[in-house]
C-alpha cells in the first residue's frame, strides 16, 4: 500500500530548488560581502557598530530569504544600559539569525574555536570581539573567557549556549558551568533567553531546511547577588528551568 503524501512533504519537494539555488548561494555570499564588511568597520570606526549593522543585517537578510519570520517576547525585561550574561537554549543553526537579529543589544559571543576558520565570518567575529574558546581545552578556555570579562561593560552582554551543542530532542540539556561562573565572578544578571521553533526550520545535524515561524521569550533577569559557589548548582537548576518553562508553554 503506498503512502499518500502530506502537503508539507509536496511543499518540501517544491522548495529544494528554491534552497539550493537561492538561500544557500545568499548565505555564502552575504556572509563573505557582511564579514568582510564587519572587518572593515570593526577595524576603522568601532567593533559595536559592525556588529549592529553587519552581524543584524546578515541575521535579517537570511532568516527573510529563508523565510523564518519571528516573533520577539519579554523585550520589557532588556535594560540596554545593563550588562548580562545572556543564557540561552540551542535548538539549531538558525537560533543565530533569531539572536543576533532580534535580540537587539550588544554582545559578545562564546563559540567554539573551530568557527575562527571561516571565510570571512571567523575573522569578522574575531574583529567584532566575539570569544573563541578551545573546549578541548580546560585551562585555555578559562584563560579566554578571563580576557574577555573586560569587554563586559557599559550594556555590552556575553552570550553562551551552555548546553555545549544543540538539542536534538527539543528538550534543555544540562548546562555546563561556566557561564554560571562568570555572573557570580563578574556580579551581574543573567538573561534567561528560550528560542523556539528554530528546530523546525532547520533541524540538527541535518540540511532540512524549511520555511516556518520561529520565536523568542526574553525572561525576567535573575539576580545573582544571593548565589555564591557554594550555590552554583541551585542557580543552575533555576535558569535551566525558567528556559525550559518558556519550551513548555508553547
Amino acid at each position: 500500500m503506498h503512502r499518500v503524501p502530506t502537503m508539507r512533504h509536496l511543499l518540501y519537494i517544491l522548495y529544494q530548488p528554491y534552497k539550493w539555488l537561492v538561500v544557500i548561494p545568499l548565505l555564502l555570499l552575504s556572509t563573505l560581502l557582511l564579514g568582510t564588511a564587519a572587518i572593515v568597520i570593526a577595524t576603522t570606526v568601532s567593533p559595536k557598530l559592525a556588529s549592529a549593522t553587519c552581524g543584524v543585517w546578515w541575521s535579517r537578510l537570511n532568516s527573510f530569504m529563508t523565510p523564518m519570520l519571528v516573533s520577539v517576547r519579554g523585550r520589557r525585561h532588556i535594560d540596554k544600559e545593563q550588562s548580562y550574561v545572556i543564557i540561552s537554549n540551542h535548538l539549531s543553526h538558525y537560533d543565530i539569525f533569531v539572536l543576533y537579529g532580534w535580540l537587539g543589544i550588544d554582545f559578545k559571543w562564546v563559540m567554539k574555536k573551530e568557527l575562527r576558520n571561516l571565510p570571512a565570518l571567523g575573522a569578522a567575529c574575531e574583529k567584532i570581539g566575539h570569544i573563541y574558546i578551545d573546549r578541548s581545552n580546560r585551562e585555555t578556555a578559562i584563560a579566554s573567557l578571563a580576557a574577555a570579562k573586560k569587554k563586559i561593560v557599559n550594556g555590552t552582554s556575553i552570550l553562551f549556549f551552555p548546553e555545549g551543542t544543540r538539542s536534538t530532542s527539543g528538550e534543555t540539556g544540562q548546562f555546563k558551568k561556566g557561564a554560571f561562573f562568570m555572573a557570580l565572578d563578574l556580579g551581574i544578571p543573567i538573561l534567561p533567553i528560550t528560542v523556539l521553533h528554530t528546530d523546525r526550520i532547520l533541524p540538527s545535524r541535518t540540511m532540512d531546511l524549511f520555511p516556518g515561524r520561529a520565536s523568542m521569550v526574553v525572561h525576567e533577569p535573575i539576580d545573582v547577588s544571593g548565589y555564591g559557589t557554594e550555590r552554583l548548582g541551585e542557580l543552575m537548576s533555576t535558569v535551566r528551568e525558567v528556559i525550559q518553562a518558556g519550551l513548555e508553554s508553547e
